[in-house]
């Protein structure tokens, strides 16, 4: 099997409406040619076979012409006709399955190269939507993303058929015909032939362009309901809880009733379309049928010559016929294809440097240095953000929501670029390193944690895949979730359910913990890890994460300030901006705005359970 290598992004306006029907498709083979390049002995040999295939075709009308003036014979002539006739029908046959013979073989050596493309494409497509930033995939519709991959993987086959291997051969036998009838008969019959032909394609072309903006509608209102539908399915609980499943079906139904719309649109102007184009043919084969009968009852031409033109008319019609089908499915697959193609051309906007190299881990010290960064440049998040971890220390990070704490775990790993200052990692800066090497490095518990729809085998090995059964309860027992697994009727093979529906916040909360045990990575971020367990769990747990901590860099994110009081320190943070900086007990000394945070929380855990407050009194180091 071929390897997939990678070609070059086509810029998002590459595939834009703006020129020739023709340009659009040329653009559009160009864009496929470094694909099809690496089959071109393939393609070549298919070329051949089709080539084959039409002269063979083209035979045909031209041995029945001879058999028909065969048979044309004087009375007493018995020989010519027993060994003439035969011999001319045998070679009939024989053209026939030739004709056969060699369309199958073509079809039999080019399908494996437009599947094999198809598929290169979609998966390249696959690809770069996981090269492309956080902000791309926060802001996209699944289902809409996904409907234009599908359609534009399959957009991808028609182009290829119908336009390598049936608008090429089909012109070549339009000019075998046209040819054929000026050098056999009078000029009428190639001009009539001729001027149908350029009837056919400017009707054709005008009609297409005419309807291309219907197709487009069509596809736009397709991608819509799609999402809809998809986005309610993805929401169903929520859905449930406010009893709105009338309300999404009203939404679904009026993205339906749009597309049916559309689609009927564009169903009436291919009837407008395909009427047209029988008509041009019918007064075309009409008027050359007449020169014919004119020519046998003048004396100029045989009963033979007469079958010719009426046969090859009939070839010449159905190429014709199907010419303009083509046009339609190339129209139809570029527009098909459009948003493919943008999707391949959307900027990265986190990209590796041409020069990076992978990251070299030695104690995997981590440091802020002035970071400064906003989602929105009229909205600043963090304003020159310092501080250090060093190798196997754990720093912690707190604060109320919106001051800037999960965007130092995004910044770490690298899903948007800081645009002031720097982070590095054992004195590398992380723009300068590979993605992949800086991502391997570093293993995360999320606050909201979203679950393959497979089995908790799955989502804990997908932490290390390949990794042993035995690696991976090991890494459940650490995370005190292998009992619940354990208790299940199908145990490590459970399905979670879409996004792990079926498990409970804390269930799923602890097996992104076992996940992330089992990656072992050198770099640790906890963002609000233990956020979905009980009291009894959470104390059960952090001690398994401290143990996880151990001798690790870590940075833990956190809203339980009970969850940070072992950190060798504590960063308190507002608006983006470090206020105080300490350990526990030198917080807690300080008076601040961590004080007056912990006596808060202390207070809230008493008024709710006094059994079970938590441990570290306001004086208390904790460690």
């Amino acid at each position: 099997m071929r390897a997939l290598s990678r070609q070059p992004a086509l810029p998002a306006d590459a595939l834009r409406d703006g020129g020739a029907a023709g340009g659009l498709w040329w653009r559009t083979l160009r864009r496929l040619a470094p694909y099809l390049w690496q089959w071109r002995w393939r393609i070549g040999l298919a070329l051949a076979c089709l080539v084959a295939a039409k002269v063979a075709n083209i035979g045909v009308p031209l041995v029945l012409k001879r058999i028909v003036d065969a048979l044309d014979l004087k009375p007493g002539d018995p020989a010519a006709l027993l060994v003439v006739p035969v011999a001319l029908v045998l070679a009939y046959g024989a053209l026939r399955i030739g004709v056969t013979l060699f369309t199958e073989l073509r079809e039999l050596l080019f399908y494996p190269v437009a599947a094999r493309v198809s598929r290169r494409l979609s998966l390249e497509a696959f690809e770069h939507l996981f090269s492309l930033g956080l902000r791309f995939h926060l802001e996209r519709q699944t289902g809409g993303v996904s409907r234009d991959i599908e359609r534009g993987s399959r957009a991808i086959q028609s182009l290829l058929n119908y336009t390598i291997y049936n608008i090429l051969p089909t012109l070549v036998e339009i000019t075998m015909v046209i040819v054929l009838l000026a050098a056999a008969f009078d000029g009428w019959f190639a001009a009539i032939t001729f001027g149908a032909l350029v009837a056919y394609i400017g009707f054709t072309v005008v009609v297409t362009e005419w309807r291309t903006h219907f197709r487009r509608a069509m596809n736009e209102q397709d991608s819509q309901a799609t999402t809809k539908a998809i986005d309610a399915l993805l929401n169903y609980e929520t859905v449930k809880v406010f009893g709105n499943e009338r309300f999404e079906q009203a939404r679904y139904d009026e993205s339906l009733q749009r597309l049916e719309r559309a689609s009927i649109k564009s169903q009436s102007s291919l009837t407008v379309l395909n009427l047209g184009q029988s008509v041009i043919i019918a007064i075309a084969v009409t008027l050359l049928v007449w020169r014919a009968t004119e020519g046998v009852v003048a004396g100029t031409m045989t009963l033979g010559d007469l079958v010719l033109v009426n046969a090859l008319m009939i070839q010449l019609y159905i190429p014709l016929n199907f010419l303009g089908v083509i046009y339609r499915e190339i129209k139809q697959s570029t527009i098909d294809m459009e948003k493919m193609f943008a999707l391949l051309g959307q900027h990265r906007e986190v990209a590796d440097a041409p020069d990076a190299q992978a990251l070299r881990v030695a104690g995997a010290a981590v440091s802020f240095q002035d970071v400064q960064f906003a989602y929105d440049p009229d909205r600043p998040i963090l304003h020159g953000v310092s501080f250090d971890i060093p190798p196997g220390r754990t720093v912690a990070v707190v604060g109320p929501s919106g001051s800037g704490k999960s965007t130092l775990a995004r910044l770490l790993f690298r899903f948007y670029d800081a645009q002031g200052g720097s982070i590095r990692i054992d004195g590398q800066d992380i723009r300068q390193v590979t993605q992949d090497s800086l991502r391997a490095a570093i293993g995360i518990v999320p606050q909201d944690t979203v679950l393959f729809n497979d089995t908790v085998q799955y989502n804990i090995a997908y932490g290390r895949p390949g990794a042993t059964r035995a690696e991976v309860e090991q890494a459940a027992r650490a995370a005190h979730i292998h009992g619940f697994i354990a208790s299940t009727p199908k145990g490590y093979d459970t399905m979670v359910g879409e996004r792990g529906l079926k498990l409970s916040g804390g269930e799923k909360q602890r097996v992104a913990i076992a996940r992330t045990l089992l990656k072992d990575p050198p770099i640790l971020i906890f963002d609000e890890a233990t956020s979905a367990l009980d009291s009894a769990n959470e104390r059960a747990i952090q001690e398994e994460l401290r143990s996880a901590a151990r001798n690790k860099t870590a940075l833990v994110i956190a809203h339980r300030l009970s969850t940070v009081v072992d950190a060798h320190e504590i960063l308190v943070m507002e608006r983006g901006r470090i206020v105080e900086r300490g350990s526990h007990a030198e917080l807690l000394a300080l008076g601040g705005r961590y004080a007056e945070m912990w006596a808060l929380q202390q207070s809230a855990e008493l008024d709710a359970d006094p059994a079970t407050a938590q441990r570290p009194d306001a004086s208390g180091d904790g460690r």
